[in-house]
């Protein structure tokens, strides 16, 4: 890869990213396309709003998750005194940044779970966290203070590790010194982001996505869905770190860079299948009825996207990266790096959708109730789409101003019976399956748009931090080791 360009010869402390007019243009103009779906999406959509809202908290675990483990891999090589990526740290240091953002999207759907203004959250309806048997005993975890609580705290303490992590670094270009002072404290943060990260983002997960499926739980869900994440965030340093060399900058990461992130993108890869197969091997052994729902209902009804989901996140990069070379070509990378960044935005796609789909269907069944007949009716349970439920009956005579805010009193689905289908009605499972439901059953032109959208403000977030400080890291003690990682 040619390293020659003008922008070369500035002195290290001028090298600052300045992204160009036309670059500025076309990231806001995704930005403007992304909100702009959303509305349309929002002015279309169901009387809850179930993909508008859905489109959002997909998108927001997803690249919040990408920022979140940019700092845990951070941190894990400056715990490890790793000198290799100090030449792009800076990229990683505006990626955690980003946590900031995703707070402000969280605290959005936050006030959702008090104003009532999305359904994401079967949880969180009154009478249904009352009368539904599994739901009422997971009750102390998912509830929407706790749920509020935890993510205020969890993210409090993500972003403050980002800044102070950064502030000490972007110290050290100013007053470094032979006592490497700064870089104890670098690696003291970073030690302390290790374990941190690593355990909240477990319970993290579980509460913003497992839980939009509020029947189902994995033990393995935490490190399948953080593996995703990872390895998009990899994908999506690749990307980035060409476009910045292809305008001058960072002239000090080499083919050899991008061959150890190739490198990991591969390895991480394979990895997620391992998760992705562990996770449905042992529910698919053990059989267990409230744990395969989730995979009988992906794999009825979203069969193109439970295929999709292992051919774009495992096959092609493994079959693409194996050879040795194709890790140190750049459009290949780029490719896989596109093809992997995807792939995953897919399979959080089919992690998010489905469940509040369901939960939609149950609310607006309710209501459809307290229409005609001004309360709920009491109605038998039988399994539904998450499990089987031997809850009690609803309460009947529930107020329809009350339920307007509670959801559905009870009135499950049941997926196992032969006179119902998924959703309540009187159907065969068959003909529901075969249902194609836009924005749901596969992603939209409205969703890929929404995804521009996302992408476009993640980046202009991005590249405004790395144009505040110097792009390298002259006092970092390790940055010679990344000028001379070529011959290594």
């Amino acid at each position: 890869m040619a390293d020659h360009h003008p922008i070369s010869t500035l002195h290290a402390a001028d090298r600052r990213f300045a992204l160009s007019p036309t670059a500025r243009t076309v990231l806001f103009s995704g930005l403007g396309l992304g909100a702009l779906c959303l509305l349309l999406i929002f002015f279309n959509d169901d009387q809850l709003h179930t993909r508008f809202w859905t489109n959002i908290i997909h998108n927001t675990v997803f690249f919040t998750g990408i920022a979140l483990f940019a700092l845990f891999k951070y941190a894990a090589g400056v715990t490890a005194l790793g000198g290799w990526f100090v030449g792009f740290k800076r990229i990683w240091e505006a990626y955690a940044l980003f946590l900031m953002v995703g707070l402000v999207l969280f605290l959005i759907i936050i006030g959702g779970l008090y104003f009532g203004y999305h359904h994401l959250y079967h949880w969180n309806d009154a009478v249904t966290a009352a009368e539904d048997k599994i739901i009422r005993g997971k009750s102390g975890f998912l509830n929407k203070n706790f749920y509020t609580l935890f993510t205020l705290i969890a993210m409090g303490i993500w972003i403050f590790l980002a800044r102070k992590i950064r502030s000490v670094s972007l110290d050290e270009d100013i007053h470094g010194d032979a006592s490497f002072s700064h870089h104890i404290q670098l690696r003291k943060y970073s030690s302390i982001a290790l374990p941190v990260i690593g355990f909240l983002s477990a319970a993290a997960l579980w509460l913003w996505v497992m839980s939009l499926d509020a029947h189902w739980y994995s033990t393995m869900f935490a490190w399948y869905s953080s593996a995703s994440l990872y390895v998009s965030m990899i994908a999506l340093t690749i990307s980035v770190i060409v476009y910045v060399k292809s305008k001058g900058y960072m002239t000090e990461v080499t083919q050899e860079h991008l061959h150890d992130l190739g490198k990991f993108m591969f390895a991480f890869s394979i990895f997620w299948t391992y998760l992705w197969f562990s996770q449905y091997m042992l529910i698919w052994y053990s059989n267990i009825g409230e744990e395969t729902i989730y995979y009988r209902e992906r794999f009825d009804k979203y069969k193109v996207l439970f295929y999709a989901n292992l051919v774009l996140n495992f096959l092609l990069p493994f079959l693409i990266l194996m050879r040795n070379d194709t890790k140190r070509k750049v459009g290949t990378l780029i490719l896989v790096s596109g093809l992997v960044f995807m792939g995953h935005w897919i399979d959080f796609f089919q992690m998010t959708k489905p469940g509040p789909l369901h939960t939609a269907h149950e609310l607006m069944g309710h209501h459809q109730e307290v229409g005609d007949a001004g309360h709920t009716e009491t109605m038998p349970m039988a399994g539904n789409d998450h499990a089987a439920s031997d809850s009690a009956s609803a309460h009947a005579d529930v107020p329809a101003e009350d339920s307007a805010h509670a959801g559905a009193a009870a009135v499950l689905a049941k997926h196992d019976s032969p006179a119902t289908d998924g959703h309540g009605a009187t159907a065969g499972h068959e003909e529901e399956a075969s249902l194609f439901q836009p924005g749901f059953t596969l992603p939209g032109l409205l969703e890929i748009g929404v995804l521009l959208g996302f992408i476009s403000g993640f980046l202009l977030f991005v590249f405004r931090e790395m144009s505040k400080a110097s792009l390298i890291p002259k006092n970092d003690p390790y940055y010679s080791e990344t000028l001379h990682h070529h011959v290594l």
